[in-house]
């Protein structure tokens, strides 16, 4: 017998617009020109790139003046000022290739492919090689598996770009990296707000997003993230991005992003956190939230009716060598094996989940006053 309770459950604030918007889309914005198409995009990034590079140690990193070229559906070449510096945490310093911050002018882009766009991130290999490219691409993947469980997340745009460093101090070379939208811009089109908090309590979760959440991490088999806090002194929470309403008690949304340090990405630099006691990321282990069997139920349900969707995404992406294909198909039926069987989900995914005396407080039947 599950030790999941079944309990009737309480509504959050933000629970019923997930509710009613989680498996088809939600927001009102404009649809971003760069996000509405899945071909990769291939561009040109012409800047002093040695210099940006000499300073991802730095605390404060200057932004370099460049150009941005790329060709548009009509065949004709387009050119975009772009100003550019490092970014990121453990990659800018780790990494001899470490992602980049786009700066665009919002004036410049109108009625081109960017238009909308301002600020970009771009995740790039860590390194020169082919399984550097190999991991941008199953990175990129993550994210695409994630909007095809539910469309409250960020898009992400696959780019064949070209470097060349305008100082000469860097030979040109071409790589795989990816876009992502804007978190500004995403929590407008899903209606709702960034929220800068210290920690989340659990019961200001939107839970039913949540099950699905930590099905998508289970499912990559990622565990550097938090929907509780942040790490160290960071507001909250662990490469999570956190939205909701001001005005409203409860309902918080951890948007997941940064998944070089998933099983399924199998990074050589990838180590899984100190409080999980394994060794491997490829390993799957559930450190996640307890959730009502019901809402993890609806939760198991929704990843299964996404399965061949899933499947095919990885079976159908080009970029993927034959080699790696082969071992991230093999990872995501591995997944749905442990759904399949009950006794597997009591053992690998109830049985490990934290907070159990929390989710019975707050999800418990009101007692009957007669």
């Amino acid at each position: 017998m599950s030790i999941y309770p079944r309990i009737a459950r309480r509504s959050v604030a933000v629970g019923l617009f997930l509710t009613l918007n989680l498996m088809s889309g939600t927001g009102d914005a404009e649809e971003q020109p760069l996000f509405t198409d899945d071909t990769v995009l291939k561009a040109v990034l012409t800047a002093p790139i040695a210099q940006v590079y000499a300073q991802k140690r730095q605390d404060v990193r200057l932004y370099f003046p460049g150009q941005w070229t790329y060709m548009d559906t009509g065949g004709e070449t387009r050119r975009l000022e772009v100003s550019i510096r490092t970014r990121g945490n453990f990659r800018r310093e780790y990494c001899n290739l470490p992602p980049l911050q786009l700066n665009f002018k919002k004036s410049q882009v109108r009625e081109t492919l960017f238009d909308g766009q301002n600020k970009l991130k771009m995740v790039a290999p860590c390194k020169h090689g082919d399984k550097y490219q190999q991991y941008i691409v199953l990175e990129y993947l993550a994210y695409r598996t994630f909007q095809i469980i539910t469309d409250v997340g960020f898009r992400t745009r696959l780019i064949r770009l070209s470097y060349v460093d305008s100082d000469e101090k860097l030979k040109p070379w071409t790589d795989y990296t990816f876009l992502i939208e804007d978190e500004s811009i995403m929590a407008n089109r899903l209606g709702l707000q960034r929220l800068r908090v210290p920690a989340i309590e659990y019961h200001e979760l939107d839970h039913p997003y949540i099950a699905l959440v930590q099905m998508f991490q289970f499912l990559i088999g990622n565990n550097d993230y938090s929907v509780l806090k942040g790490e160290g002194d960071n507001y909250c929470c662990h490469n999570t991005e956190v939205l909701g309403l001001e005005e409203t008690d409860g309902g918080l949304i951890p948007i997941p992003f940064d998944f070089d340090m998933s099983g399924m990405v199998n990074a050589d630099y990838a180590l899984p956190p100190r409080q999980i006691p394994i060794e491997d990321v490829r390993r799957r282990y559930f450190y996640g939230l307890c959730q009502p069997t019901d809402m993890l139920d609806d939760a198991i349900r929704h990843m299964q009716s996404k399965r061949d969707e899933i499947t095919a995404l990885y079976e159908n992406t080009a970029e993927l060598d034959s080699n790696t294909r082969e071992k991230s198909l093999e990872y995501v039926k591995s997944f749905y094996n442990i759904l399949n069987d009950s006794k597997t989900v009591e053992k690998e995914i109830i049985a490990r989940c934290r907070g159990e005396d929390v989710m019975r407080k707050m999800f418990e039947s009101p007692r009957d006053p007669t």
